[in-house]
């Protein structure tokens, strides 16, 4: 869907809530198909981001895994890798 949303779960250390935020709004931004709504559409659009967010930290502080968290540069490193790879061409 949209590139720059990453996966946030088993992550150590564990996800921030700016994390969950920028999530939040580029869902928002994809789906409504606005970078910056307009004023007669900002609170829709920030009741909307601050909903996703809610609903993100609640599914995030509810999944269980028994597999051991992703170190969050090891993983940086590898996408850095896809990219370059997948840019390279």
């Amino acid at each position: 869907m949209c590139r720059s949303i990453k996966p946030l779960f088993n992550f150590e250390p564990p996800v921030t809530e700016d994390e969950i935020h920028a999530a939040s709004l580029q869902f928002v931004r994809k789906i409504s198909g606005f970078n910056t709504p307009s004023k007669a559409n900002e609170a829709a659009f920030l009741a909307a981001v601050d909903a996703i967010a809610v609903t993100s930290r609640h599914l995030l502080s509810s999944l269980e895994t028994n597999t051991a968290p992703k170190n969050r540069t090891e993983e940086a490193a590898k996408a850095r890798a896809r990219a370059a790879q997948r840019y390279s061409r």
